[in-house]
């Protein structure tokens, strides 16, 4: 059996999971090297980040193959034991953890051993959800089924809440992917999409601006549901021009009240063309949409200082404090971009080695392989994180077991959210929200956590059973 195992092993995942830490370790050995370079004492070395990393890759490593050597049957028989061992860790961390930058989300052992059991969640909440949406071939047009699916992400999500650290519990909610696959409606995702949307919108700007939006957006739907659409889209087309003119002439609240007018007469108009259902639909929906706008603003009102302006970095970086909350970005940006197509070379960056940008070895490492490797490196760096998520749907396609499947999905659901945001924070595309990047940002945790994801994930696949 065991060299059957090798036989069916995929080395395209494991090749590539490979690659990727050797290139984290290098990237943060290029970050710690400095001007002065390091210890000739090995002992010494190991004492820095690139040499505590060192350590954790190799309990990575031995973490896989430990995992692999696991029968798969385990993990689906364990699964809910695992996740309740997990949520427990999640739990005590609360009460027995350590603060690090605002948040109590590590068990310090001493000696800068820490602990993140949110790392370890993401594996148990997986095998959990993999498990009982696979065991009795649930039905996800069932609101019980789907309340169920959807309690196993948000328990963690409601502890990591706590901690406070919302950029782990954003990450939980990447399990919905897993939830579509299998059969969830997309409608219910659209409407995730446009809620997120509405609140970002309602941090940064006025509750009055965004709700003469939303009236004219309404009025259009309206609108193009009429049976001469053409004539009533040209007077809309006017009206909106009128509206424009007029914020810039400084009539916004005649604009505001014009917008609604319109809106409300627009759906009188339809409601007596007996088009009743589209009416309620439009007006609920813009009414919802008002009042999360105004929910969004008086929430960012009630934010502490420092965190409105990490929304600001994000949704407003020309009103953010550039030696401030927009001082990392600021600086990670430059640091990409100085890396022009090829880059400056290995243990050539300047922003890189001279800690320029805060937190380069964890949530902004990305920074050294765009300084460092340039627009090439950058390029292949994302190719493998493509590949690899390419790579584990096909996986996930070819199981027989529901169990295998659901498993594989929800590791590429967590990974594609990951490498998303993170990547996407040091050039100002999301927030910053301090989430690793997986396989290449320092820390034990994450890289274990990881490694056991891709043990079992092998093995599963190794198995097809």
């Amino acid at each position: 059996m065991p060299s059957r195992n090798r036989q069916q092993i995929d080395w395209i995942i494991l090749s590539i999971y490979l690659a990727l830490v050797s290139i984290g370790w290098a990237m943060i050995y290029t970050v710690g090297y400095g001007q002065e370079g390091y210890e000739d004492s090995f002992f010494e070395f190991l004492k820095n980040p690139a040499g505590k990393q060192l350590i954790w890759v190799g309990i990575g490593l031995i973490s896989l193959f430990s995992t692999y050597l696991i029968d798969g049957k385990f993990w689906r028989t364990f699964a809910n034991i695992i996740y309740i061992a997990c949520m427990i860790m999640l739990g005590l961390v609360l009460v027995l953890g350590k603060e690090i930058n605002g948040a109590t989300a590590w068990f310090d052992f001493g000696g800068g051993m820490t602990l993140q059991p949110s790392e370890f969640a993401k594996f148990g909440t997986v095998v959990a959800l993999a498990s009982y949406l696979g065991a009795y071939a649930n039905n996800l047009r069932s609101p019980k089924t789907i309340a169920y699916a959807v309690a196993f992400f948000l328990a963690p999500v409601a502890l990591l809440l706590l901690q406070p650290d919302a950029g782990s519990a954003l990450v939980f909610m990447a399990l919905q992917l897993v939830l579509f696959r299998e059969g969830l409606s997309g409608t219910i995702l659209i409407v995730e999409l446009l809620a997120g949307t509405i609140l970002c919108a309602g941090f940064v700007t006025p509750p009055t601006h965004l709700i003469g939006i939303l009236a004219a957006i309404g009025t259009f739907l309206l609108v193009w549901n009429t049976p001469k659409r053409p004539y009533w889209l040209a007077a809309f087309i006017l009206l909106l021009t009128a509206g424009v003119l007029g914020i810039q002439y400084g009539q916004s609240t005649l604009v505001l009240l014009g917008a609604i007018s319109v809106f409300l007469a627009m759906g009188v108009f339809q409601w007596v063309k007996k088009k009743e259902r589209l009416v309620m639909l439009v007006v609920g929906a813009v009414v919802v949409s008002s009042v999360l706008a105004f929910m969004a603003n008086l929430g960012f009102n009630s934010l502490p200082h420092h965190q409105q302006e990490r929304i600001f970095v994000w949704l407003k970086p020309s009103e953010a404090d550039p030696q401030g909350a927009a001082y990392n970005l600021n600086h990670s940006k430059m640091a990409i971009a100085s890396g022009g197509l090829t880059g400056k070379g290995f243990l050539e960056g300047t922003f890189t080695q001279g800690n320029f940008v805060p937190e380069q070895t964890t949530d902004f490492i990305f920074c050294a392989v765009g300084e460092e490797q340039g627009f090439i490196g950058v390029l292949f760096i994302i190719s493998l994180y493509v590949f690899l998520l390419v790579r584990i749907v096909l996986v996930a396609e070819r199981q027989r077991s529901d169990f295998n499947r659901l498993y594989a999905y929800g590791i590429a659901s967590i990974l594609f959210v990951h490498f998303l945001i993170n990547i996407g924070m040091t050039m100002g595309l999301m927030p910053i929200i301090g989430i690793p990047l997986p396989f290449l940002s320092k820390g034990g945790s994450s890289l274990i956590a990881y490694s056991i994801m891709i043990g079992v994930l092998l093995k599963l696949d190794a198995e097809k059973n």
